[in-house]
């Protein structure tokens, strides 16, 4: 155990295996150069001794270097004798301290080893290659100059663009592309062996998706079989495949490799394929006419070859790499940083059968308005890392869009994993700010089997039964509650938002109108909208109002009834002198800030004053801009509109709310009015809100006075205005003009 520590801790030292390794692989890896000799002189066609002294710089760094003139003395000392090993090493170690050192100071230091990336193959190629293997031939021939070296064994001619000079040069350049990553390799699986495993899963993670073993062995067959013609020996029976013709078609069954099997793979295969062919040249090269030209145009094949399927590899990896890297940005939300729909349907689609859970916190929508969109983010994040901690391998948590989550689960025992789910959800508590959060959760669940063609429409689905949940407090499911009704709800509120856009488009909604009777004689009418059927019938708003607050038209439905009504009364101008209008504004337009400028704007185009219209505002718990709607009716004040507050009393139109809210008139609520008579609890309602109402110097307005006994009542009371059937029914707003009974201008004293 301690040896093991021992080595462990020091192995990397110069004395340890950087001594050691070059000294052992250089005797091997020098019998690998494949050479002949060329006009008297030595010619190589793949020099693998360079590389490896330069990986084991890489490797090892400044401690290689004991280990390199170690191995390269045992190498030289008894054939070249003292000065021809000193100069030995100053050729070996001069070219690869200059280029290792350049590489080092341009390349950053964790991406200096990191083969197969673009961003530093140029550099690599450059330094570590070109710069090497130049200044390693220059120096040798130097060396023969001063007479170091016997002339014998020159590597270079007297001419520097003779044959010999090229096939020398492509042949260390070809050594370092190719041998320096592969012997790199080597390296360090003798030093770190657990780099093996490391190193079969990053090969493994380089392939294409979709490669086989099969191709994989007719791959590999097929180079064996051109490899095997190539070192077919020489007899009668060849023919031109066993020829360096077929030296040509290891091309593109190497980039076949390139692009399939990835940078690891096809890189180290080929230079095991390089030095098998360069070690049998003579089966393919013929040794008689031509020799020296082919032996040339096979070392510019084994340069050109290499670059190609080097720079293949490397680009066809990053370019997968890539494609990888989108794909799985692609399943992933960028603000939440979790699974996202998409992913979803990738999972549902791995699985034969799925549960699937539908997650929403409806309150997380009004605190983000509150707190900000960071609370909703840090929110849904911590909830589903709670929630991971319940799930089996293979299960997720997806964010959707808005307050919601869903969940999927393994099929076997999902009820049990939901119940759990619940309560772990219930349990859950959110830290803002030193402020407790524990928003109400709702969940539904249902089963899936692949292929699921319709998850849109059944998330829809889902999300209407988890609205059930949050008030049943407990699980809902859509298969055992039974998904028609969910279907057609939703389906319903599809058609309502057609009929909608078509009714906006095609002025397709109508006007009514209610009198509004003041108790001292004069009188103003409330607009009330209806929508034509596709029958001719009228709907009443409570039908399609919902649905146009949900989707997002109740702004435009109240612009345009207001473009409506203010052309009604500029036509008819002369038949109606003076009349007054009260108009609906719905919650969306109020908290609008170009509202004010839009009036002014219509009534100038129709040339109507102000005090002809009195704008009606329901208070709801869609009005949660309070600031912005405070700001918006005091602008319709100073215009010279008046504002009411409707079904005062009920909801969320309270007194506090009243305190806050700038109005000229207070309409009670209906459902106070009708029983005055019968409950004196209703009576000391009315009452007090009637001097509330005068204390705030405001105006009331009685709804649903039906009989002559609640407008005697009320008038005691002090109310100043009365609406319901006993005062008129909502006829259409076109009926005015026939009843010629308009308001004259004294009347809006009235209401001042």
């Amino acid at each position: 155990m301690r040896l093991a520590t021992w080595y462990k801790h020091s192995k990397n030292k110069w004395w340890a295996l950087p001594l050691i390794l070059p000294s052992l692989l250089l005797p091997l890896v020098a019998a690998l150069n494949a050479q002949t000799v060329l006009d008297g002189g030595r010619v190589f066609l793949l020099y693998l001794s360079l590389p490896l002294l330069t990986a084991s710089l890489l490797l090892f760094g400044r401690a290689a270097f004991p280990g390199i003139i170690l191995a390269l003395l045992i190498r030289y000392l008894p054939f070249e004798g003292g000065m021809g090993s000193l100069f030995a090493l100053l050729d070996f170690l001069l070219p690869m301290t200059i280029s290792w050192g350049c590489y080092r100071y341009f390349v950053a230091r964790r991406s200096a080893v990191t083969f197969g990336t673009l961003q530093v193959t140029a550099q690599r190629m450059f330094w570590l290659v070109l710069v090497n293997a130049l200044l390693f031939l220059v120096l040798y021939e130097l060396g023969l100059f001063l007479g170091w070296y016997d002339r014998g064994f020159s590597l270079l001619s007297a001419t520097p663009w003779s044959t010999r000079t090229l096939i020398n040069f492509q042949a260390v350049l070809v050594g370092g592309l190719t041998g320096l990553p592969f012997f790199y390799f080597i390296l360090r699986m003798i030093v770190h062996p657990r780099f093996i495993k490391s190193f079969w899963s990053r090969m493994r993670a380089q392939r294409q998706n979709g490669v086989t073993h099969t191709e994989m062995l007719m791959w590999g067959a097929l180079v064996g079989l051109l490899i095997w013609l190539l070192l077919y020996p020489i007899s009668q029976s060849k023919t031109i495949f066993n020829t360096d013709y077929t030296l040509t078609l290891i091309l593109p069954v190497m980039l076949w490799g390139a692009m399939r099997f990835g940078f690891l793979f096809i890189t180290n295969v080929w230079t095991v394929v390089l030095i098998i062919l360069c070690a049998g040249f003579h089966n393919y090269l013929p040794p008689d006419m031509g020799f020296q030209l082919h032996l040339a145009i096979a070392s510019s094949c084994y340069a050109v070859f290499s670059i190609t399927i080097y720079l293949m590899a490397a680009v066809t990896t990053r370019q997968r790499f890539l494609h990888y890297k989108a794909r799985r940005v692609a399943f992933i939300d960028p603000m939440m940083q979790m699974p996202n729909l998409r992913a979803l349907c990738r999972d549902l689609g791995n699985a034969p059968w799925s549960a699937l859970g539908f997650v929403s916190i409806p309150e997380l929508e009004l605190l983000g308005r509150n707190y900000g969109v960071l609370l909703r983010i840090q929110y849904k994040q911590q909830l589903a890392e709670y929630l991971r901690g319940q799930l089996s391998p293979g299960e997720m948590v997806y964010n959707l869009s808005g307050h919601d989550l869903a969940v999927r689960l393994n099929y076997e025992a999902h009820q049990a994993k939901i119940e759990s789910l619940y309560a772990h959800a219930r349990r859950f508590r959110f830290m803002w700010d030193g402020m407790p959060l524990q928003p109400q959760i709702g969940l539904s669940y249902c089963f899936v089997r692949h292929p699921v063609s319709h998850l849109y429409l059944l998330l829809g689905e889902l999300s209407t039964m988890a609205g059930v949940s949050l008030s049943t407090q407990q699980p809902e499911s859509l298969q055992q509650t039974g998904s028609n009704h969910v279907q057609n709800a939703v389906k319903r509120k599809v058609e309502m938002m057609n009929r909608l856009q078509n009714a906006l488009d095609g002025d397709q909604f109508v006007l009514m109108a209610q009198r509004i009777e003041g108790l001292r004689g004069d009188a103003y009418y409330e607009v009330l909208l209806r929508m034509r059927g596709d029958k001719g019938e009228l709907l009443s708003p409570d039908l399609f109002l919902p649905v146009a607050h949900e989707f997002g038209l109740s702004s435009r439905i109240d612009r345009w009834v207001l473009n409506a009504a203010l052309q009604f009364m500029d036509k008819h101008r002369a038949s109606l002198p003076g009349c007054r209008l009260a108009i609906n504004l719905t919650p969306a337009s109020v908290c609008q800030c170009q509202l004010p400028g839009d009036v002014e704007h219509l009534l100038a185009k129709y040339r109507i004053e102000p005090w002809q219209l009195v704008f009606e505002v329901t208070e709801s718990h869609s009005l949660t801009n309070l600031e912005q709607a405070n700001i918006t009716l005091k602008m319709l004040q100073r215009m010279g509109c008046r504002i009411a507050i409707d079904d005062f009393g009920t909801g969320y139109a309270s007194y506090a709310r009243l305190k806050e809210l700038s109005a000229d008139i207070l309409k009670i609520d209906g459902s106070f009015i009708r029983n005055i008579l019968t409950s004196s609890l209703d009576y000391q309602v009315v009452s007090s809100i009637c001097q509330l109402a005068r204390m705030k110097k405001m105006q009331v307005v009685a709804e649903y006075v039906e009989t002559q006994e609640l407008k005697e009542a009320v008038r005691g009371m002090g109310i100043d205005y009365v609406q319901g059937y006993l005062i008129g029914r909502p006829q259409p707003l076109e009926s005015l003009v026939e009843e010629q009974s308009p308001s004259t201008p004294e009347d809006v004293k009235g209401l001042e």
